[in-house]
């Protein structure tokens, strides 16, 4: 019998903060606000930290854990709007008078969710792909260049495909164009904002865990 092998605590505590921060985003979304002249969502406040995770995952246990978390936390986000969208479905009883707001929070236009979906798995695998790429180049030096590189390479594929694909032929092309820059800066300097904390946090991993893995030879694939 093959022995497997055993995910510790912590990885299994990232990987819970992962999928609800995912999920979080999709329910916090529904909410727009303006600093200065942009427009942004209230889910600017947690999906930024998926990409931490993310960065702490891949530099810690490889690109092969990663990948596994991005896999969970597509399917757990998945699962989620799948029974909201149920639920949303499902006729209320005479006496409810909030589906209008029910809707507002849990109906996500099918458009909307394909873009979500697309933009999240595209973005993610390239944020493992810089960090453990990097890794390798720099000998495990340089941990905040490629935390930060690998921010703006996932959030900018993340923005060029998730507006495009949700609001093309809605909104402007050139308002399409500032909420993508608007969005990569913003989720980026929250990234380097954070960073103290994930430097402090990769490091007392690394420690505790006893596993600082090196990426050679790995397969690069999705699946």
């Amino acid at each position: 019998m093959k022995r497997q092998e055993p995910v510790s605590v912590t990885f299994m505590l990232l990987g819970v903060t992962f999928c609800v921060c995912l999920i979080l985003a999709n329910l916090l979304a529904t909410k727009q606000f303006l600093l200065g002249p942009l427009n942004l969502t209230t889910g600017v406040l947690v999906f930024p930290v998926s990409y931490v995770v993310n960065d702490c995952i891949t530099e810690v246990w490889g690109y092969r854990r990663a990948k596994l978390i991005i896999w969970t936390g597509f399917f757990m986000n998945f699962a989620f709007v799948l029974l909201a969208w149920l639920a949303d479905m499902i006729p209320g009883a005479p006496y409810w008078t909030n589906q209008e707001g029910f809707h507002a929070l849990f109906g996500l236009a099918p458009r909307v969710a394909l873009a979500s979906f697309a933009a999240f798995l595209i973005g993610s695998f390239l944020n493992a792909y810089v960090m453990s790429v990097m890794k390798i180049r720099d000998k495990g030096r340089r941990f905040s260049l490629r935390a930060i590189a690998s921010t703006v390479v996932g959030e900018l594929a993340d923005s060029m495909v998730f507006f495009p694909v949700a609001l093309g032929g809605i909104v402007p092309k050139e308002n399409l164009l500032i909420m993508m820059v608007s969005q990569v800066a913003i989720k980026t300097l929250y990234e380097i904002i954070l960073l103290p904390i994930t430097t402090r946090i990769v490091a007392w991993l690394k420690r505790t865990e006893g596993v600082d893995v090196y990426d050679e030879g790995v397969r690069y694939s999705v699946l």
